[in-house]
């Protein structure tokens, strides 16, 4: 019988083999509606990965970004942090920030997370029959906490140069707003536990481009806890933790491995195909975030191929442990589009297909 994609990207969540290496591309609406039909053309060549995708559905002319993402709004969201936007398609950043004054955290509530999501309702009971259905069908089920959790909600909520003063202050303010918030999360977590889910994901840029945004000691001293505290009841349920993170996060791994999580979203050239292949090949998933700040957006195809190549060679085994993943965003152009996923079809199979012998 063969292997279902559940089976697979558990299998190589697990290091216990596969069949394939799982791959997935992911547009911006900003792509979408620079590239237009061009990009139409590139995604129906490619039903592996956008199997259910038809032409012409979508009307560029009257795109809805969503929340946080239109251009030239400027959004409340249920946190009470105002974004501002210049760019449709790609998120904006909070300008307005509701506990900049510590004074304003007494009477602060966050949202309730049975209620509310970031940016609007929320519907529990639609969440466990996708749930249940995707069961039904054999598919990955997963759940998850907002991207920006703990360290980015921090900043949203106090403003960046506040949260690096607030650390190195040691506020004790600042450890009250940390419960609080891994309190909300831990309510989400329960909600998708609940459901028996397979995953719990968990997203934040802890990296900047050279360095984590918070030293060691610091991620260790105020944000680790918290982390901790979150993925030990995944873990404890037999769920898989995904972590995303952009930017460098090489000196953070070793903490988040400790936390709980099992599969780890890097970036690539940011933080090094060989300094992940040395530190964590092998120890947990790595579900690579394919480059896209030079070589997806600015390369040729043929520097496309060899980086996906050269990324398989060196991460991937028969064991697993490897996942390929490509965001795409203005202004990579379609030819570059069509030549990761070519090259995503060309070597997902290549530690069981022969040619790794």
């Amino acid at each position: 019988m063969p292997v279902t994609d559940r089976e697979n990207y558990l299998r190589t969540a697990r290091l216990e083999g596969g069949e394939w290496i799982p791959c997935s591309v992911g547009m911006s609406g900003a792509t979408w509606t620079s590239l237009r039909e061009e990009l139409e053309e590139v995604v129906a060549r490619h039903p592996l990965f956008f199997p259910n995708f038809k032409k012409g559905k979508h009307n560029y002319d009257n795109w809805d970004y969503g929340p946080a993402h239109r251009p030239s709004e400027k959004f409340k969201d249920n946190w009470g942090c105002v974004w501002d936007n210049a760019w449709g398609g790609l998120e904006g950043q909070v300008v307005e920030h509701p506990l900049a004054d510590w004074s304003a955290l007494a009477a602060y509530k966050p949202p309730d997370p049975l209620v509310l999501e970031d940016r609007g309702p929320v519907d529990w009971e639609k969440n466990r029959e996708n749930t249940a259905n995707a069961k039904r069908d054999g598919r990955l089920t997963s759940g998850g906490v907002p991207h920006g959790f703990i360290l980015m909600r921090l900043w949203y909520l106090r403003g960046f140069e506040n949260l690096m003063l607030d650390m190195a202050e040691n506020r004790p303010e600042l450890r009250s707003l940390i419960r609080m918030l891994t309190d909300h999360n831990m309510a989400l977590i329960r909600q998708w536990l609940s459901m028996n889910v397979d995953m719990v994901s968990f997203g934040e840029d802890l990296g900047a481009q050279t360095a984590s945004i918070v030293s060691p000691r610091m991620f260790r001293e105020w944000i680790a806890p918290a982390y901790r505290d979150l993925m030990k009841p995944c873990r404890d349920a037999g769920c898989e933790v995904y972590l995303h993170s952009d930017g460098y996060i090489m000196e953070l791994v070793d903490d988040l491995i400790a936390a709980g999580v099992t599969i780890i979203n890097p970036q690539d050239l940011c933080n090094g195909i060989d300094d992940l292949a040395k530190h964590v090949k092998g120890r947990v998933c790595i579900s690579l975030d394919v480059d896209r700040q030079k070589i997806v957006p600015f390369g040729t195809r043929r520097e496309i191929r060899e980086l996906i190549r050269e990324e398989v060679m060196k991460l991937g085994s028969r064991r697993g442990g490897l996942m390929l993943v490509c965001g795409i965003y203005p202004p990579t152009p379609a030819d570059n589009v069509d030549a990761v996923c070519c090259a995503m079809e060309e070597f997902r199979t290549y530690w069981w297909d022969g040619r790794a012998t």
